[in-house]
């Protein structure tokens, strides 16, 4: 009774007759509902802070005009902002002011694409490598965004190393365009109190830094179930800072800052049936979402994606994808989601995709309201004025890599060799350094955060292009797929074991990036010599173990087919790409006859083990199957009994890795990985926590059930913010310890070696 009073009375308040006359006339969509469920969630966070909104004793000073006083304080204390406001369409031209350079044909392309959108929709731009499709993405976001009132970009990188540059890139694009708005960029994800530019910005050391987490980590930091904790408003003076209010740094609120660079998690799980759901989809909205690399999302991750751009398509959020090699069957499922969702249907007869040969390819789609959907593709030269030409070869599994690399670069030059696991890049980097020594590089994902980052920057310092510039020195850099996408390298020579033909593709796209480069007459015919597999005469090659149960047989196949064909020939790129990622993924594409049996029953095996993993990912979507076009949010969470918990949804299929900090135990006690002293039971001093931290390690997943099972954080940890549930991993002077049965070895050059 009392709470239908104070509803009426209210409503009354502010300005309607009674509750009736608030109903809407106009049901609106299911992603508008939710988004301002997101808004009322946020307001009621802000709300429930007792700093600035104190109770009240008095009746008398209970009104509406008090009420918008106190929140009007409450929000400029906060320090909230919205973005850039209403910004004027830019031309191509504006485009050498925003970058510092001229816009290339494939680029100008784009832009007018974006701006003949009838209405807000979806671009795919696939682009080779190298075109610079992240500047083509953002000038067409300020086109979008001033065409449809947008105010705000969230752009999704496939992993945390990516998204650091990207933070840099997007932030000095935001102050070219509104100089206020630059400090309005928030940098989502569990890595970025490692970000030095963050820190900078932020005017906080790591320690301090306790906001943000990304999705699938553990939480560190302070116990908030509300999301109302903010800075101490007792604190006489707050650190200079030049990014988003600390309020938006909490969990769970992260996209709701105006511009948010991060990972495509944050947009993944945007799209899952978790408890705050609405506030993930509130901080899309008014925003244009790019998201990069979108062909590296598998089968159980593009589940996810396509429900988001369903919701994304409701809410009539534009959507810019780039990819280098997305295969036409994953162009057509996300054109038909998105515009599934504008037109609040559960599925589409799509019209007519247009396939217009040529690349690189802009199509763009959207729906005017009471119209059908408009599809649209256009076709640009690449930059270069010649095809590269990219000589193929092939080298058994018996073939001598040293000697190979010893005549390739007998004149200098610098060469990638890329490997499908860890424990086979540690044993090629082992064989490679007893002849080359300090020439050669090691470059993986278990390598602890310190030792990773450095390598990282020390590798694309070496491999970097020096255009017009003298010879570089000879190195050779041995990696994992971690230099497969966003890695701006420029090798000379590219050896690579067989992946699928997509991601062969991206690794090809890492050499002979940049013309004017200076090469060693050996290396000035661009090869890529693929390993990691035998071919036996006529019959079915046989394959390195690990790569095939990384990537599955069939892919596999798809791929040696090609490589096999056109050995000892070349592949033109960009213009055959797309022919050659189409080609690999059609079934119905040609194979050796000898090989047909064993084709065919690798795709079956692939199909049904794909359907599996797609399945898997079902419970955890935001919306079930038959139930897209519904009215209202109506058991939007049931499912099968209720929400999913956010420490339960994976938006990335297998089974995790688990992280650890690596702790050195001597005579004189517990030491950071880089031999700080700690506490007599681990207890860390401010200014050794950047130490400790940076030897965090992410164990191979084999390791994850031993690790849960014998690994805890240190004594000295319990009521450490940051490291109270981190689990150590101690290693004694040699760098050798325990993980449950398992004896592991941290080498200083290796990484991890499991022993």
């Amino acid at each position: 009774m009392a709470q239908r009073v104070l509803l009426e009375c209210f409503t009354r308040a502010v300005g309607f007759a009674d509750v009736a006359s608030v109903q809407p006339k106009v049901v609106p969509v299911r992603a508008l509902q939710l988004e301002l469920s997101g808004f009322i969630v946020m307001a009621d966070w802000i709300a429930s802070n007792e700093d600035h909104f104190s109770g009240i004793d008095t009746l008398d000073a209970i009104s509406l005009e008090k009420a918008r006083s106190r929140a009007e304080k409450a929000w400029t204390e906060l320090g909230l902002a919205r973005g850039w406001g209403r910004i004027g369409e830019p031309s191509v031209e504006d485009f050498r002011s925003r970058f510092q350079a001229e816009p290339r044909s494939s680029q100008r392309v784009a832009i007018e694409c974006a701006a003949g959108m009838g209405g807000p929709g979806l671009m795919v731009v696939e682009a080779p490598m190298g075109e610079g499709k992240t500047k083509t993405a953002l000038l067409c976001t300020e086109v979008l965004a001033a065409r449809f009132g947008l105010d705000g970009v969230f752009v999704g990188m496939p992993t945390q190393a990516t998204s650091d540059p990207m933070f840099t890139e997007v932030r000095a694009w935001v102050a070219e365009v509104d100089p206020n708005a630059a400090s309005q960029v928030a940098l989502l994800h569990g890595k970025r109190r490692f970000n030095k530019e963050w820190q900078r910005l932020s005017g906080v050391d790591a320690a301090a830094d306790f906001g943000f987490v990304s999705v699938g980590e553990d939480e560190y930091g302070l116990e908030d179930p509300y999301g109302s904790g903010d800075f101490d408003p007792c604190l006489s003076e707050r650190p200079q800072r030049t990014v988003p209010a600390e309020w938006f740094m909490g969990a769970k609120r992260g996209l709701l800052a105006p511009f948010v660079v991060g990972t495509i998690d944050q947009l993944l799980i945007a799209a899952t049936r978790t408890k705050h759901v609405m506030l993930r989809m509130a901080g899309l909205a008014g925003k244009v979402v790019i998201l990069d690399e979108v062909h590296a999302a598998d089968v159980y991750m593009s589940e996810f994606l396509v429900e988001g751009l369903r919701w994304l398509g409701q809410a009539g959020v534009p959507v810019i994808l780039l990819s280098a090699t997305l295969p036409p069957r994953q162009r057509r499922q996300l054109l038909g989601a998105y515009l599934a969702g504008a037109r609040h249907s559960e599925s589409l007869d799509l019209p007519p995709i247009p396939d217009r040969p040529g690349y690189p390819r802009v199509t763009t789609a959207w729906v005017s309201a009471g119209s059908e959907p408009t599809i649209e593709q256009s076709v640009a030269p690449a930059w270069r004025s010649e095809p590269l030409k990219v000589r193929i070869e092939i080298a058994a599994e018996e073939i001598s890599l040293t000697q190979l690399l010893q005549h390739r670069l007998e004149d200098g030059g610098c060469a990638l060799v890329i490997r499908n696991t860890v424990a086979r890049a540690q044993q090629t980097y082992e064989e490679l350094s007893a002849v080359f020594g300090a020439e050669v590089r090691l470059l993986h994902g278990q390598l602890h955060v310190r030792q990773r980052a450095e390598e990282t920057d020390r590798c694309l310092e070496l491999l970097g292009p020096r255009r017009g510039g003298p010879q570089r020195a000879r190195t050779i850099v041995v990696a994992t797929q971690i230099a497969e996408q966003s890695f701006d390298v420029d090798a000379d020579l590219l050896i690579t074991d067989l992946a699928p033909m997509d991601l062969l593709l991206q690794r090809i796209g890492r050499m002979h990036r940049h013309d004017g480069v200076l090469r060693p007459p050996e290396l000035r015919v661009p090869t890529v010599v693929v390993t990691g597999f035998s071919p036996r005469g006529e019959g079915v090659p046989d394959f390195e173990k690990g790569s095939e149960y990384i990537y599955g047989r069939y892919p596999l196949l798809r791929a040696a087919i090609a490589v096999l064909r056109d050995r000892d020939g070349h592949w033109e790129i960009p213009a055959q790409v797309p022919d050659l990622v189409a080609e690999a993924y059609d079934p119905d594409s040609p194979v050796p006859e000898s090989w047909a049996g064993e084709v065919g029953e690798a795709y079956q095996s692939w199909r049904d083990d794909q359907q599996k993993r797609a399945d898997k990912a079902a419970p955890f979507l935001l919306t079930r199957l038959g139930e897209h076009g519904n009215p209202t949010l109506e058991g939007l969470h049931r499912g099968s009994g209720t929400y999913v918990s956010d420490d339960d949804v994976r938006v990335r299929d297998g089974e995790e890795g688990i992280e650890v900090v690596l702790i050195r135990r001597d005579e004189h006690g517990f030491r950071s990985e880089n031999r700080h002293q700690l506490g007599s039971h681990g207890e860390v001093a401010d200014e050794v926590l950047d130490h400790v931290l940076g030897g965090t390690l992410r164990l191979p997943t084999k390791l994850r059930g031993a690790a849960n099972a014998s690994l805890r954080p240190l004594d000295g940890w319990r009521d450490d913010p940051w490291l109270r549930y981190s689990r150590a991993l101690i290693v004694d002077g040699d760098g050798r310890g325990p993980v449950g049965d398992y004896r592991i070895r941290y080498d200083q050059l290796l990484g991890l070696v499991i022993e």
